[in-house]
């Protein structure tokens, strides 16, 4: 991996400055603007919505992989109807946000028509984190689900060695106000957020990791070398290994300790990604946009365990913290990964992106 450094204070970039960075990093690697532009975006809210394994942290390894001729920086994909309602995507190595958004807004348009629609992508890079795309399209009024698949990061239920994906799980439903959104990994923790612990030297959660013995963790370095347990215990792992068979039955991807591309600069690519777009007054017949706004009113209002912490929807937690740092203008990351970004950009001659400050308290008014 491009560069390394042992730097752990945070730093606290300006969001803009955050995603001209990444937008100038990858078009002097041969991005478009619409492709650096995709990436960059979910690398920005990443971070913003308090994913730093899926921010900023996830540039230096793209890096390398575009310049090894593992991702073609400025591909969309191929797109083939396979029927009315069923989009085959060939990514053409591309970097996933660009090839995803290019097939979920084809999928979206034609779902209003057909009432569900489904793309299936092979031969595309990591999709990052799968909320902005399944947010994108209840936006735009339309119910969608999303899932992908990853090398063997977490070990099945009863074992020591990784043998699933972290195979995540996304979705969002409009209503009148903002949509409500899951987006999980069926680990109980993502290998990014073990790198960024690692990155900061931030011991794990218990229960979370294992090391390469098969015996459970707190140390990220030791997880690295190791296996991410699946949330849930039993139940997780199957939910992991049932969103695998299905990427593996509806996409030409590979499965299990078969797939590759997702951690490493030395191959090619080779899950799968499934989106899923619904129209509800297509599918129901009806608008039910109310109705879901009164269960999400209804589920708000229930009596907390702790007064302090209302509850809340899937979605809301994210959707505030973005907020918040959207408004300040500022999002946290890693000083290892500020290090290795700058060092890429001033071997670029691209955005340099100078001294930020290294903590909250630095960019108060």
């Amino acid at each position: 991996m491009t560069g390394t450094t042992h730097d752990t204070a945070t730093r606290w970039p300006e969001v803009e400055q955050h995603r001209r960075l990444v937008t100038e990093v990858l078009l002097a690697l041969g991005a478009t603007a619409t492709t650096a532009g995709a990436q960059a975006d979910v690398l920005v809210e990443g971070d913003l919505r308090g994913h730093p394994s899926h921010g900023l942290q996830r540039l230096p390894m793209l890096v390398d992989r575009i310049r090894g001729g593992l991702a073609d920086p400025a591909a969309s994909g191929e797109h083939a109807w396979r029927s009315r309602s069923v989009l085959a995507v060939d990514g053409g190595r591309g970097l996933g946000p660009p090839v995803a958004f290019a097939a979920l807004d084809a999928i979206v348009e034609r779902a209003g028509q057909e009432g569900v629609t489904i793309a299936a992508i092979s031969n595309a890079n990591h999709l990052g984190m799968l909320a902005p795309y399944v947010e994108r399209a209840a936006i735009a009024g339309v119910a969608a689900m999303a899932t992908t698949t990853s090398e063997p990061l977490v070990h099945p239920w009863g074992g020591r060695d990784a043998g699933v994906g972290t195979n995540p799980l996304a979705l969002a439903v409009p209503t009148p106000e903002d949509p409500v959104v899951l987006d999980m990994a069926t680990g109980a923790v993502s290998r990014g957020k073990v790198i960024d612990h690692a990155n900061r030297d931030d011991p794990l959660p218990a229960g979370v990791a294992v090391d390469a013995a098969g015996d459970p963790t707190t140390d990220p370095h030791a997880a690295l070398e190791g296996a991410i347990t699946p949330f849930g215990g039993p139940k997780g792992y199957a939910l992991a290994a049932g969103l695998e068979f299905l990427v593996g039955a509806l996409t030409t991807s590979a499965l299990g300790r078969d797939v590759v591309g997702t951690l490493d600069a030395s191959e090619v690519c080779n899950k799968g990604d499934l989106l899923l777009c619904f129209a509800p007054e297509v599918v129901a017949g009806t608008d039910r946009r109310d109705v879901l706004a009164a269960f999400v009113r209804e589920l708000r209002a229930t009596r907390p365990a702790d007064p302090e912490h209302p509850v809340s929807v899937p979605g809301d937690r994210s959707r505030e913290l973005r907020a918040r740092r959207a408004a300040e203008g500022r999002v946290p990351v890693s000083g290892r990964v500020w290090a290795q970004v700058a060092a890429i950009a001033e071997e670029l001659d691209v955005a340099r992106p100078g001294s930020v400050p290294t903590s909250e308290e630095d960019t108060a008014p």
